[in-house]
């Protein structure tokens, strides 16, 4: 009996189950509170997906999440941050046919184009695990002085800083902006392309199952005029890349921003050193000698 129901089962027409784009905040992913969504079509104008469109509410619980998380990233060791984020790049490689196909479906672009963006979206992140437990090295300084002191300078993070990525490619961009911003210690509020939004959130898929903890990045999808002028003025976001805007987006944004002297940059390249030291701090220490 079991057996043939089924049989009558397999004879059924099987409805696909479409997936869900949801944001992705403080390691869950929620609707937006205001239940928007706005439509995404593929590179043929066909209907593709319906991400969630965040709201102001959106932004401030990111934010809040971004603060909770950043004393246990920050303060976590370098070479710890940097096998975490080594970690990410593992399990994006895994899934690096859901980032390939995303990619088509969305730009149009050719198989050859989609596989060669998402594993330099790869190598950019591995690039940037590396950088973790280096970037002290390279930035900070023994610092000569006239006393009987040690003076050193050392880089430390910024703090929350809010990412706009690029418009035109989907991945990339996105990947570019986070991983600098999480090797220097930061925590990290990323608003995806807006026309090319999905693989931003398959990419939190990835950091939900990696070892990232819930807070240190959050993914927002939506209209980026509207959210970026609340980036900007919020008072709890230290950093903002500006990378996504277009120039006159740029004005509006550096105003609103100088209330807090909130420290706003634009960048051309995906891996640079200069992406990681714009969102950190020099800390010059002294110490007597033979204490």
């Amino acid at each position: 009996m079991g057996y043939l129901l089924m049989l009558r089962k397999e004879n059924k027409v099987r409805l696909d189950i479409k997936k869900t784009y949801k944001l992705y905040i403080g390691g869950a992913f929620p609707r937006s509170e205001s239940g928007r969504v706005y439509p995404i079509n593929d590179a043929e104008g066909e209907f593709l997906a319906n991400p969630a469109q965040a709201s102001r509410k959106d932004l401030r619980d990111a934010v809040v999440s971004a603060r909770g998380a950043l004393s246990g990233w920050a303060g976590a060791t370098a070479y710890n941050r940097g096998q975490i984020l080594y970690r990410v790049a593992e399990v994006m490689e895994g899934r690096s046919s859901q980032f390939v196909d995303e990619i088509i479906a969305l730009e149009g672009a050719t198989s050859k184009s989609a596989k060669a963006q998402v594993n330099a979206a790869i190598d950019c992140w591995v690039w940037y695990a590396g950088w973790c437990d280096k970037i002290a090295s390279v930035s900070g300084s023994t610092n000569s002085v006239s006393g009987p002191f040690y003076n050193f300078t050392v880089p430390e993070y910024l703090g929350v800083i809010g990412v706009i990525a690029e418009q035109d490619n989907s991945l990339i961009g996105a990947i570019a902006g986070l991983a600098s911003v999480l090797a220097g210690g930061n925590t990290a509020i990323l608003v995806a392309s807006e026309t090319y939004p999905l693989p931003a959130i398959s990419l939190a898929e990835v950091l939900a199952t990696s070892d990232v903890p819930a807070g240190v990045v959050n993914i927002l999808t939506g209209v980026t005029s509207e959210l970026f002028p609340w980036m900007a003025s919020h008072m709890d976001i230290d950093g903002l890349d500006i990378s996504g805007l277009s120039f006159e987006q740029e004005t509006a944004a550096r105003t609103a921003g100088a209330e807090n002297l909130k420290r706003i940059h634009r960048f051309e390249e995906y891996q640079s050193l200069r992406r990681i030291q714009t969102f950190m701090e020099n800390k010059t220490v002294w110490h007597p000698i033979g204490v």
